[in-house]
């Protein structure tokens, strides 16, 4: 017997090796078929068509050319974006100083929250990546700064010309047509500078999440000096306030790219950066699982919005949620077009590795349960009218082993595990980030 094995194993040498293994995929061989997928799901284009520029090459990331990007702009938005000295706008005494651009929007959660529901104003402690935020109970729940949706992420919002899940900010791409909708003295005005979705959604939101600024603050908490440095154009009396402000945290976002995933990697030759496994993922989302049909191009986002049946805030789950808020019919919030209700911005893919809530709803409470839920192609919001779901949320007929494959691809291999380098070391004002409350301080160790 002890011969025989040997006399087997030789005929797979040599000549014969191919069909003794044909059943065995090669890396070539997915090297091969996941080029050919992802050029397919491009349209015909290069796999380039999917790489992230690097963080410092200004000329390759989209930006508003209302909002050119520089290395001072930039080094002032990072440090606005996590500051929390200037949190002055609060609505609770004991609030001043405690919250950050970054309390929902932090590099352990990819730049999302890490939680449900954002908590802004209101909320206390930070946990590891933001999961243990609660409420202070000394606000009250209905005038916390919280979100009505999740949180989206902050990250490769370079490829996205519009905000939020209904896309509201923004004055450009589909927004344009949309003016009857900015109306005046709501955050919506904000749209009538003419910027992009990221420079409007920035300078929007220091008002809405109650952040403000002054020159005599700017000088006393020591940011005059990259404050001017950032804006030298501008005259003096219109230079520190929420504008600029938001042009230099929309600037420092725009930089905020996922650039050393795996599947980064692999795109610059790399050919080792992504497992086996992962690359037949890889072969499945461009290709079976049609997931590049709306997660495409370098963020893995497209700028439409689909249905896709999912539910709504649990009020028991979440700080505070109103049930006739109106983001729940998503792009219709915005449009008001029947035709829109219920649809939400595709979001982008990267670094969703340890977070426990999917879903503008946060219904779905982890990537492999949303691969799931996609696949079976059964809407869980009785809400949504069968004709009111997108044309691609049909069944996929994917296996277990499928969906696992795909997982692996989303969760590993587009996990970028260095996002820290987005983030200061230190602030000029030398206050706690992302948060400043005494739990926050102690969770992260900077009291």
């Amino acid at each position: 017997m002890k011969v025989k094995k040997l006399i087997f194993i030789g005929m797979c040498s040599g000549l014969l090796m191919v069909s003794c293994q044909k059943d065995e995929p090669t890396s070539l061989n997915l090297d091969l078929d996941l080029k050919s997928a992802m050029i397919d799901a491009a349209g015909g284009a290069p796999i380039s068509t999917y790489m992230l520029p690097e963080s410092w090459d200004y000329n390759s990331i989209p930006q508003d050319s209302n909002n050119p990007l520089t290395k001072e702009k930039v080094e002032l938005g990072q440090m606005l974006f996590h500051e929390t000295v200037f949190a002055t706008e609060n609505v609770f005494p004991i609030t001043a100083g405690e919250y950050s651009c970054a309390s929902c929007h932090h590099a352990g959660a990819g730049f999302q929250s890490g939680m449900a529901q954002g908590i802004g104003e209101g909320g206390e402690g930070f946990g590891i990546i933001g999961e243990s935020r609660v409420r202070n109970l000394l606000c009250a729940p209905e005038l916390c700064d919280v979100q009505p949706l999740r949180t989206p992420t902050s990250m490769n919002g370079a490829y996205q010309p519009l905000m939020l899940w209904n896309g509201q900010f923004g004055a450009t791409d589909q927004n344009i047509g949309t003016e009857d909708r900015w109306k005046e003295d709501t955050p919506l005005a904000t749209n009538k500078l003419g910027f992009e979705g990221l420079e409007t959604q920035a300078i929007a939101g220091l008002t809405v999440h109650r952040i403000g600024y002054s020159e005599s603050a700017v000088v006393e908490h020591g940011y005059k000096e990259l404050w001017d440095a950032a804006f030298p154009e501008v005259a003096v009396e219109e230079r520190y306030d929420l504008v600029r402000a938001g042009l230099a945290i929309a600037a420092y976002e725009r930089t905020v790219m996922a650039n050393d995933a795996p599947f980064q990697m692999y795109l610059a030759g790399n050919k080792s950066a992504l497992s086996d496994y992962q690359k037949e993922g890889g072969i499945l989302f461009f290709g079976k699982a049609q997931c590049a049909s709306c997660h495409n191009g370098p963020a893995l986002n497209d700028m439409e919005f689909h249905s896709l049946g999912l539910n709504e805030f649990v009020p028991s789950e979440v700080v505070h949620y109103n049930v006739d808020d109106p983001s729940q019919f998503g792009r219709f919030s915005f449009t008001g077009v029947e035709a829109d209700k219920y649809k939400f911005k595709t979001p982008q893919l990267y670094n969703l590795k340890g977070l426990s809530f999917f879903g503008h709803g946060a219904s779905k409470r982890s990537v492999k349960e949303m691969i799931e839920y996609k696949n079976m192609a059964v809407a869980e919001n009785s809400n949504v009218a069968a004709h009111q779901l997108s044309e691609q949320f049909v069944p996929l007929g994917l296996t277990d082993e499928e969906v696992d494959k795909i997982t692996a691809f989303v969760t590993t291999g587009l996990y970028d595990a260095n996002l820290e380098r987005y983030v200061p070391s230190e602030l000029p004002s030398g206050q706690c980030f992302p948060n400043n409350d005494s739990q926050s301080q102690q969770d992260l160790g900077c009291q």
